[in-house]
């Protein structure tokens, strides 16, 4: 483990976030409310409100605001756009322990709007991503035909792909076709 669980938790939320997008996605998976509560169901997010249709809002533009993150080659350009997310909503950091999880931070203020909750957790885990001199962990899979963003969390930063099972495979068996084909050629 790279970082604590909680913001690695954080981490995989906002990359599931950014993932949503129709670039990413193929489709807008955040259309509508249905689609806000299935993301907040596939995240289990503790602390959420009834949502609406201004939570769903917020969260759209938020995914944008994170994707540019992901996007930053230099640590001071990922420093402006993290301290811009965090900074425009009220953070009360508080221990928690809810739901069997073991000890872990929450930033959000208790009972925020879904942006809120995303903006403070979200940003501050990219925050600390930043801080570690690990900017160069948040990519975009190489894929040349995909857009989803991942974070890499392995030792040895070797990950390429967001999902191995998708577009890793395509790719390895596309690179050994590759292979078949030059040594077979005359």
């Amino acid at each position: 483990m790279i970082f604590t669980h909680d913001t690695e938790h954080a981490l995989a939320t906002v990359v599931d976030l950014i993932n949503t997008a129709p670039e990413a996605s193929g489709e807008e998976r955040l259309g509508d409310l249905d689609g806000l509560r299935a993301f907040v169901d596939r995240n289990s997010f503790s602390d959420i409100r009834e949502l609406t249709g201004r939570d769903l809002a917020q969260v759209r533009s938020l995914r944008g605001r994170f994707h540019a993150v992901f996007g930053a080659t230099e640590v001071p350009e990922a420093v402006e756009l993290i301290n811009d997310i965090v900074g425009g909503v009220r953070t009360t950091p508080h221990l928690t322990d809810h739901d069997g999880h073991d000890w872990h931070v929450h930033f959000f203020a208790p009972g925020a709007p879904m942006g809120e909750h995303l903006a403070a957790d979200c940003g501050m885990a990219l925050a600390y991503v930043v801080s570690a001199g690990e900017l160069d962990r948040l990519r975009t899979c190489e894929a040349p035909d995909c857009a989803r963003v991942l974070v890499d969390l392995s030792r040895n930063r070797c990950r390429r792909y967001c999902d191995s099972r998708t577009c890793g495979n395509r790719m390895h068996v596309a690179a050994y076709r590759a292979r078949q084909r030059e040594a077979t050629a005359p």
